[in-house]
């Protein structure tokens, strides 16, 4: 069996209620319920949260919340390591062992079925714990610049300062999407970066929704992959 993992818990401070705010017509996590059935390669949708106004709202839309997540696994400084552990084992105590489970963000709605689907193929071929999606830096990081103590800029790495763009590493950074997991590995031993496989995704499907900037960025990405596809 495969499974979805939502994590949406109650009490975000930045954007208050944002895993059920509307976002384009639809709550915000009806966008990653949606891409999750239409990818076809999950036999059940689990949401894990701590609220029965974001439970019945994702019952509306097509998720199970067969359990709650307790009161220490929904704060802000629990890691989705412990959530996602957590999800698996009541799940597995419900319905059975699990195969391979994906733990799916409540507030990612640029995310695409085949992502989803391409994440199990990599997991499948590659043999590791874990598949995460990360997208690319929009300019190489080794040039980040700081303000230092009187206010002036400098580089953060200052043995960087004429290297080649060309000839800098490329780095990549979680596109906080998702994360593939095989089940019985990751119940030997839950941290996903131990054996972990990039999931390229695309930077114009990428968005992090952690502010009220970041989500008026995020509906403009999304009314523009609209007109696109339209």
């Amino acid at each position: 069996m495969n499974i979805a993992i939502i994590p949406a818990r109650a009490g975000s401070k930045r954007i208050p209620g944002k895993n059920i705010k509307d976002f384009c017509g639809k709550p915000m996590i009806a966008w990653s319920i949606d891409a999750v059935k239409q990818s076809g390669v999950f036999d059940r949708i689990i949401v894990s949260t701590d609220s029965d106004e974001i439970a019945v709202v994702a019952g509306k839309w097509g998720a199970e919340v067969p359990f709650r997540r307790p009161a220490e696994l929904a704060n802000d400084a629990v890691g989705t390591d412990a959530v996602l552990l957590h999800a698996i084992l009541e799940s597995e105590r419900l319905f059975g062992q699990i195969n391979f489970a994906c733990l799916v963000f409540a507030t990612a709605p640029l995310l695409r079925p085949e992502f989803l689907c391409q994440g199990l193929e990599i997991l499948k071929t590659s043999g590791a714990s874990c598949a995460s999606g990360v997208t690319t830096f929009a300019y190489p990081i080794q040039r980040a610049l700081q303000i230092n103590e009187t206010g002036r800029l400098q580089l953060v790495w200052p043995e960087h300062a004429t290297t080649r763009s060309q000839d800098l590493p490329q780095v990549v950074h979680e596109a906080g999407q998702l994360y593939w997991v095989d089940a019985q590995r990751f119940k030997n031993k839950p941290d996903t970066f131990w054996d972990v496989v990039p999931v390229p995704l695309p930077r114009w499907a990428v968005q992090d929704i952690d502010t009220a900037e970041d989500w008026k960025v995020a509906e403009q990405m999304f009314a523009a992959l609209q007109l696109q596809q339209a």
